[in-house]
């Protein structure tokens, strides 16, 4: 949009918005990369280091558990068979201790990994909170940084002092009341009134003023216009304090 604008020329209108754009979408840019390292600092890097560290070794020791259980099990079922039998094998309730003694071992490791999860919840709770407050920040900053872009955009309206245009406005609607008799414009069917008398019309698309006695246009943005008695191809455009002649063809009527 930068490149754009400067082939279009700083100077215009268009090319001057279209710089201005640009620049805000760099500075957007540049908003994201920061919330993207701050998320990933508070809340992705603590909550992969867990994952892949103590989230593991919790798994791992499970698995031993789990097949410590098993040999446990085994044994059992070894002692119970010796003994339904006439002459039971020595080793068979020795290794039942042993296979008890390791299992309760292993038992007592994992319940110490799994306790400790607890407090990796509260580590984890107070980096989702510090990542929540990274991205309210960063929508604050774009909305600031936009607000910042609509206000640049209408400075760049270009429209008329308001001594040119009062008086271009007061001669039309004098004009339409000398020849209709009536002291306002002429409301077109269909058309809705504003409070200032007028009719509220939606901009089809930009249009940059002539000269001062016109007003700038914008894609989209909706003002007031006001019928010009003695031109078919322009009506008189109101946006706040700024007026200027439109042509009617670059507005629709709001119906």
């Amino acid at each position: 949009m930068i490149e754009a604008g400067n082939d279009f020329g700083p100077g215009t209108s268009y090319g001057s918005a279209l710089i201005k754009v640009g620049q805000c979408e760099q500075r957007i840019g540049a908003i994201e990369k920061e919330f993207i390292a701050s998320a990933n600092h508070c809340f992705l890097s603590p909550l992969r280091k867990f994952l892949d560290g103590e989230m593991k070794t919790i798994l791992k020791e499970r698995g031993l558990l789990e097949s410590k259980r098993l040999d446990l099990d085994a044994c059992k079922s070894r002692v119970r068979k010796a003994r339904s039998m006439l002459g039971q094998p020595p080793n068979a309730e020795r290794d039942l201790r042993v296979a008890q003694s390791e299992y309760d071992r292993q038992a007592e490791i994992t319940k110490l990994l799994l306790e400790g999860v607890n407090s990796s919840h509260a580590s984890h709770l107070r980096s989702l909170h510090e990542f929540v407050d990274a991205q309210v920040t960063y929508y604050e900053r774009c909305h600031h940084t936009m607000q910042q872009l609509k206000a640049e955009m209408q400075s760049l309206s270009g429209a008329p002092p308001a001594s040119a245009s009062s008086a271009s406005f007061l001669h039309s609607s004098n004009h339409v009341g000398s020849q209709g008799g009536q002291g306002g414009p002429v409301t077109p069917p269909g058309a809705t009134a504003s409070p200032s008398g007028g009719q509220r019309a939606r901009v089809l698309c930009d249009y940059d003023a002539k000269d001062q006695s016109e007003l700038s246009l914008m894609t989209d943005e909706v003002i007031t216009v006001f019928k010009i008695p003695e031109s078919e191809d322009y009506l008189m455009g109101e946006r706040g304090t700024q007026r200027g002649k439109v042509p009617a063809v670059f507005v629709e009527f709001l119906n």
